[in-house]
């Protein structure tokens, strides 16, 4: 029998050169088991598990509110797939994520970021300093809207305003508490249903 973890795992790159398109191809590749996902962190192959099921109710909640505030041609979804950021050498699978929906006409395996408008993160104990720095940094140069729902500190932060420095704007309320979510969505989310995440 194998045991998995609930942290996330490394896997060391093979040793000689390998472009971002090459270890891209691998983590697409990978066989992982039911429940996990790949995604390229900080120049690694990390396997982690998806979001707890108690996670459901709350990302449901959050999806259906940003369907009706989504640009014109925008899908919410929380289907298993990956997005990459090449000059930053990554490639993440977003928890919950509204993206053009024309990104997903191609054969490919991942969907190129720019066609990202929000993304949201639900943190756990693990992963919790990839959600809040890695991601941020990578997500705060291209993505128009990043959400991070923090279980853990029963908040939910807003980032917009994206620039080649970060995001420029951000907004943190307590769960309960409606939070305003800018342009494109320009609209407030309703936190009640984090609280019992």
């Amino acid at each position: 029998m194998t045991t998995m973890t609930e942290r996330a795992r490394p896997i060391e790159p093979v040793e000689g050169e390998r472009t971002f398109e090459d270890v891209l191809r691998a983590v697409e590749e990978m066989d992982t088991p039911d429940g996990y996902k790949a995604e390229l962190i900080r120049g690694k192959i990390i396997v982690s598990p998806w979001s707890k099921l108690r996670y459901l109710r709350s990302m449901r909640a959050l999806r259906q509110q940003l369907e009706q505030h989504a640009p014109e041609g925008h899908i919410a979804e929380s289907s298993p797939f990956l997005f990459s950021f090449p000059a930053a050498g990554r490639a993440y699978g977003p928890d919950l994520y509204v993206a053009d929906e024309a990104a997903f006409d191609a054969d490919g395996r991942h969907a190129d970021a720019a066609a990202l408008s929000l993304v949201a993160e639900f943190t756990s104990v693990s992963p919790r300093d990839v959600d809040w720095e890695e991601k941020l940094q990578v997500y705060g140069q291209v993505v128009p809207v990043y959400l991070v729902v923090d279980a853990q500190g029963g908040e939910i932060a807003c980032f917009s305003d994206p620039s080649p420095q970060g995001y420029r704007a951000h907004k943190t309320v307590s769960f309960g508490t409606p939070l305003p979510v800018p342009a494109p969505f320009d609209c407030k989310i309703d936190t009640t249903v984090f609280k019992t995440t």
